[in-house]
């Protein structure tokens, strides 16, 4: 880390939107929809602050290293107000300047609100040790087939809001660190950590292994919502909308409805997530003391 107040000797001024310094900030509407590994971009202040943190925690030992800040790109007239996160950056990171034609042009559109970073995902190198790292009374949401980033956002803003410890996403989900989903979920796709990957079949019997109790939303459920006691280390798990959760699971696990008035089938798989964690948490001592 740099030393606080030297903020301005870092910044690097481009003239050139086509400048490769900033390639990778170039086209990002076109570049998300074919996916960046994992590499991902944070826009706006409150998700470079979530992303900062999560930096800081590691640093200082209260987390693990999930994430790296490869550089960043500034509207110029933003940079007075940013002295204190870029304060925070690594040394190396690269601080990119420039004005709002240069930017505009260069990233393809102006809802980026002038700060943007390029970060960089460090995912856990398996499944196992994910697990093996929680507490021993714990929360995890699992995701199983939910291709909406919207979708996705709402549920990992509600796992943060609501403490959950992690959030484990089968292969079929979209990419949590997509543009979108990192902005619906008010940088708490950062906060929360996660694991992607597998299928769901596989990741409920890891779970089950590791000593997780898990229970399916569906709107077949068996048991009401408001009736359930969550055991010490649970896991909510959550299904795509209109399909669920495979049929197979679903006649395996103990499963819960939310109760609600005739007319529609179900609740957006976002706000039943919501409504389910609020529950959950609060059943085991996690909020409202």
């Amino acid at each position: 880390m740099v030393t606080a107040g030297s903020w301005p000797d870092r910044t690097i001024r481009i003239t050139d939107p086509a400048d490769p310094r900033i390639a990778e900030f170039t086209a990002m509407r076109d570049r998300d929809l074919a996916g960046r590994g994992d590499r991902f971009i944070a826009e706006g202040r409150v998700v470079l602050q979530a992303l900062t943190d999560v930096l800081d925690d590691a640093g200082s030992g209260r987390g693990e290293a999930r994430f790296v800040i490869e550089k960043v790109l500034f509207l110029e007239n933003r940079i007075e107000g940013l002295g204190d996160l870029i304060d925070r950056l690594d040394a190396d990171c690269p601080v990119y300047v420039a004005g709002r034609e240069v930017l505009d042009a260069a990233v393809g559109f102006a809802m980026h609100r002038g700060i943007l970073a390029l970060g960089r995902h460090l995912p856990p190198p398996s499944l196992g040790g994910f697990l093996e790292g929680l507490p021993d009374q714990a929360l995890v949401v699992v995701a199983c087939g939910i291709a909406n980033h919207d979708n996705v956002g709402g549920i990992f803003r509600n796992a943060g809001v609501f403490g959950a410890d992690a959030v484990v996403l089968d292969q079929s989900c979209c990419d949590p660190l997509y543009r979108k989903a990192i902005r619906v979920s008010v940088g708490a796709a950062l906060r929360v950590p996660f694991c992607r990957g597998g299928s769901i079949l596989a990741l409920v019997g890891e779970l089950v292994s590791h000593g997780f109790e898990v229970v399916g939303l569906s709107p077949r459920g068996a048991e009401e919502l408001s009736r359930f006691q969550p055991g010490r280390r649970q896991v909510l798990l959550l299904g795509t909308e209109g399909e669920g959760l495979p049929e197979e699971l679903l006649n395996a696990l103990a499963t819960l409805r939310i109760e609600q008035a005739p007319g529609l089938d179900s609740l957006n798989v976002a706000t039943t997530s919501g409504i389910a964690l609020w529950h959950i948490a609060k059943t085991m001592g996690r909020i409202g003391r």
